[in-house]
């Protein structure tokens, strides 16, 4: 018999219960997090916390990256060991006393005046190339997008400065722009006096266009593989809405093409801060008086030709610093969280 105001099944059902909430909890404790992830701990093997879940990818990976330790990663150590010296060259198998100066170099590096003149002429040629190079880039890139015939044409012609060498390229702007050259001979009372490349003001500005120039194509056509990323009908839709090809410019290609100006604003700027050829063979190696001399040139004339390697090398980290600070700087404000 049952009590009075039971159910028949009331037993059987609070047993199920029981039993369904014995199994709920067995089946939440299977899928709540673990608390090795909670509290940051891994119950992973050592091999795959180093390696990954595919060791296969770190093997194709090993080429590169002792590629990038013997050419990147030692030299860059090894000019840091040879700041804190008083170092110089010898010939093989000679050893020789070297002796510790800890921050000399660096110390004359910043009290040297033609250190700060090469860094600030290296400035002045970032301001006017990397501006140039990223607008004039994307926007022959877009009008290429935009070329349904002869577009191979058009990109190998824009490409063909940049795979020139720079001995050849640099001997026609030097015709182009001497005294009696082309250009002065077209500006005729207009030409600059003293001429282009030996004009203390605009002996680096004209470095920055020729470079500009030279190294265009190979911006245009990573402006162009990013454009031809972006959805055909981001274009239609703002087409649709009423927006002109201007306003689809800046609506929809320079946004879809971020990523890529963020990497041509770092290219660019690396690309500036090494220069070498350029006012090596413009202007004679640096003139006229040190107003196109670059830090890169600086530290060969300090480091191979005056003998004072140790003091090459601090100029070197120098420089990679201020390359570092300006590159996350533009990582910071034109790269956003990416």
């Amino acid at each position: 018999m049952t009590r009075p105001g039971t159910h028949p099944d009331s037993g059987r059902d609070g047993e199920r219960s029981q039993g369904e909430l014995e199994r709920g909890e067995v089946v939440g404790a299977r899928h709540a997090p673990d608390s090795s992830i909670r509290t940051g701990g891994s119950k992973h093997p050592l091999h795959i916390r180093l390696f990954g879940r595919n060791p296969l990818g770190a093997l194709f990976s090993a080429p590169y990256l002792v590629f990038v330790a013997i050419v990147f990663a030692y030299p860059l150590g090894f000019a840091v060991y040879m700041s804190f010296f008083d170092y110089f060259f010898t010939a093989p198998g000679a050893h020789v006393n070297r002796p510790f100066v800890g921050l000399a170099n660096f110390v004359q590096v910043f009290t040297d005046p033609a250190v700060m003149q090469s860094f600030l002429n290296v400035l002045v040629f970032l301001v006017i190339n990397v501006p140039l190079t990223v607008v004039l880039s994307i926007v022959l890139a877009s009008a290429l997008n935009s070329v349904v015939h002869a577009r191979a044409f058009f990109s190998v012609s824009f490409y063909i400065p940049y795979v020139t060498a720079s001995v050849a390229v640099i001997g026609v702007w030097l015709f182009l722009l001497n005294q009696n050259g082309l250009v002065n001979q077209l500006l005729g009372p207009l030409a600059p006096d003293p001429s282009w490349l030996i004009n203390p003001v605009l002996a680096m500005p004209t470095i920055a266009l020729f470079v500009t120039w030279k190294g265009l194509g190979f911006y245009i056509l990573l402006f162009l593989a990013a454009l031809q990323s972006v959805p055909g009908e981001l274009y239609e839709s703002a087409a649709t809405d009423g927006a002109g090809k201007v306003r689809q410019f800046f609506s929809v290609s320079v946004p879809g093409v971020r990523p890529a100006t963020v990497l041509v604003l770092l290219l660019a700027t690396i690309t500036g801060a090494n220069l070498f050829t350029e006012p090596y063979l413009l202007t004679g190696g640096g003139g006229p008086n040190g107003a196109s001399t670059s830090p890169v040139l600086l530290m060969y004339q300090q480091g191979i030709e005056q003998g004072h390697p140790g003091y090459a090398a601090a100029i070197g980290i120098v420089l990679v610093v201020f390359v570092l600070i300006i590159a996350l700087l533009q990582n910071r404000f034109a790269g956003g969280r990416e």
